[in-house]
């Protein structure tokens, strides 16, 4: 007698659907979807709420873990986080222990997870050059509809649009704010397109007519933004484009000593900025906004000893209805959505030990980029350390480093960094003979 061929099971997932979630055009509409959620989520509030930004936030990581498990064989795994995400993101988590708010914690680390899950996918199934196309076709569609968006506003129904936090003053010259809430945001974002447009003019990825087009729009931005933020920046990101420019010149044998000679003279530079500082902020004529930051920081500056080891618990961007973002809220007559200091809210929220962990997250981010930027020929390296020189130079007058956008960029940027130059790498490579 023969047996019976049992029949071929069908498999979970039809073949066309695995096809679709490992296909490149997916991951790169997954990703270019990704980055516009996370620059658009003060317009996504502003229209849907909370619920839809959440909703829209949980079908991207659902659709992005899809298409890690469909990818996991052709993805390289191996020191596939730095250790440094792993830990600050790691004792965030843990501060919901001790956390004296801790529902508004837990929110604050899932919310953070989000967008750092969204970021590695984005390193790992993207490369370098891909991501800066990525960045800069979502900002430049981003900055076109702001700036439309203020020409209506300012020129056309001379009008606020309220909703969106669009004050149209575009006729008078600025402030704007466009679709990011704030001009210092709308400044941040445009100088991050402005260095992204640039490496896509230089590595020729785009037309010439679309990159030059596209930086005279960021720069369009900034002005109109007028954010006494953003002039001082521009110095530091200018400086270090000069700076990467003459160490990628540099002889090879001799890169080592200009490398060190460029860290004593930014270390130089950023203490007499900081003795000098009232003088710097007279020249940006950026008093009163700096009186603002400032009661603000004395403020966080008395509450961080009290849980000065652990921190008060993690939330990322300060809820209004918890203390002691209350009692900073009644004391400065003003409420906050963050500490207007990256470094300062963390050491607030994680404790001296969050802090520690942020700092080696973001030295090691920018070390590693800036090394590959200036020994690889390719300029496309140059984006993630020019991204990060602005990130962390607004980090001293904005958050915004540590939520959203700007946190998925770093996350980017450390995983790029770390694939490209990390010590797990190295130590499981064999010995040359």
């Amino acid at each position: 007698m023969s047996m019976a061929t049992p029949p071929k099971r069908r498999p979970l997932v039809p073949p066309a659907v695995t096809s679709l979630l490992g296909s490149a055009r997916f991951t790169s509409v997954l990703s270019m979807i990704a980055l516009g959620v996370a620059f658009c989520t003060n317009a996504i509030r502003a229209t849907m709420g909370w619920a839809g930004l959440l909703g829209a936030l949980g079908c991207l990581v659902i659709l992005a873990a899809a298409s890690f498990i469909v990818q996991r064989a052709e993805i390289e795994w191996h020191g596939l986080l730095p250790i440094s995400i792993l830990i600050f993101v790691g004792w965030s988590a843990l501060s919901v222990f001790w956390s004296t708010y801790q529902w508004a914690t837990l929110g604050g680390v899932l919310y953070q997870l989000t967008f750092a899950f969204l970021g590695i996918y984005i390193a790992l199934v993207r490369d370098a050059i891909q991501i800066v196309r990525v960045v800069g076709d979502v900002l430049r569609v981003l900055l076109s509809v702001s700036l439309a968006l203020e020409v209506l506003s300012g020129l056309l129904i001379d009008m606020p649009i309220k909703f969106l936090g669009i004050q149209g003053n575009i006729a008078l010259g600025g402030p704007i704010q466009g679709l990011f809430g704030t001009r210092n945001q709308l400044s941040i974002v445009a100088l991050i397109a402005f260095v992204t447009f640039l490496v896509e003019l230089r590595t020729k990825s785009v037309r010439r007519g679309t990159a030059v087009a596209s930086i005279a729009l960021a720069v369009v931005s900034i002005l109109f933004a007028h954010s006494p933020v953003i002039a001082a920046v521009l110095v530091v990101v200018g400086l270090a484009t000069l700076a990467l420019y003459g160490l990628r010149k540099t002889p090879a044998h001799s890169r080592r000593y200009v490398q060190w000679a460029l860290f004593v003279a930014s270390v130089v530079a950023i203490i007499l900025g900081y003795i000098y500082r009232s003088n710097v902020i007279d020249l940006l004529s950026a008093r009163a906004d700096f009186s603002f930051r400032y009661n603000l920081w004395i403020q966080i500056w008395q509450l961080i000893p009290v849980n000065q080891l652990s921190g008060w618990g993690w939330v990322g961007e300060w809820p209004q209805n918890v203390y002691p973002f209350t009692a900073i809220a009644f004391n400065t007559d003003a409420a906050h959505a963050n500490g207007l200091n990256a470094f300062l809210d963390v050491y607030l929220q994680l404790g001296f030990i969050g802090l520690l962990s942020f700092v080696a997250l973001v030295a090691l981010a920018f070390g590693r980029s800036w090394l590959l930027a200036s020994n690889k020929r390719s300029v496309v390296y140059t984006w993630a350390p020019l991204v990060l020189v602005a990130l962390l130079a607004t980090s001293g007058f904005e958050s915004s480093i540590l939520v959203e956008s700007g946190w998925l960029l770093l996350v980017v940027c450390a995983v790029k960094a770390s694939q490209g130059l990390s010590w797990r790498n190295a130590l499981s490579q064999p010995p040359q003979q």
